[in-house]
């Protein structure tokens, strides 16, 4: 009797580390990937939608192949989706450089805009170069200056 509590024991010990572990596992937070595919046709927008649909943790898929966009909402990892879209399509994906319009301050920015963007999109301003950064975003300096000759400014110069 006393070594097979022993071995009891031992069982119980093990098994309850292997549990406990399985309770600590980090879960994925709720999230929202969106994904930049090109998609030339109906093929290639049932290819990307099938990628990532069986994926593990995918509540919701959606292809808009008029702005190359893949958004996908559930418990997933950015970097897991990339992967398996790049893997499963085997074409060229990255996350969405893009961001609204009207959410940058100077848009037309040679860092900035791109033609190759939807309507109504520019790049983001985080992912622009340092070189630029200082033009997509105005100094207080040149937000001073700017309106220190505006017509809407009460108390603006009349040199003008």
């Amino acid at each position: 009797m006393g070594v097979a509590a022993c071995i009891s024991d031992l069982y119980d010990s093990c098994h309850d580390s292997y549990i406990s572990r399985k309770k600590l596992k980090k879960r994925n937070q709720l999230q929202t990937v969106k994904i930049k595919v090109k998609m030339d046709c109906e093929g290639c927008e049932r290819r990307v939608r099938k990628s990532v649909h069986g994926m593990k943790g995918a509540s919701s898929v959606e292809v808009d192949p008029k702005k190359s966009k893949l958004t996908v909402v559930g418990y997933v990892d950015p970097d897991k989706v990339l992967h398996r879209v790049r893997h499963r399509t085997g074409k060229k994906a990255e996350m969405w450089p893009y961001v609204p319009y009207n959410v940058v301050d100077h848009p037309y920015v040679p860092g900035v805009y791109d033609k190759k963007a939807p309507p109504g999109y520019v790049r983001n301003t985080a992912d622009v170069d340092p070189d630029t950064m200082g033009l997509a975003r105005a100094s207080s300096t040149e937000i001073r200056y700017t309106t220190a000759f505006s017509d809407e400014n009460p108390t603006a110069c009349t040199v003008m």
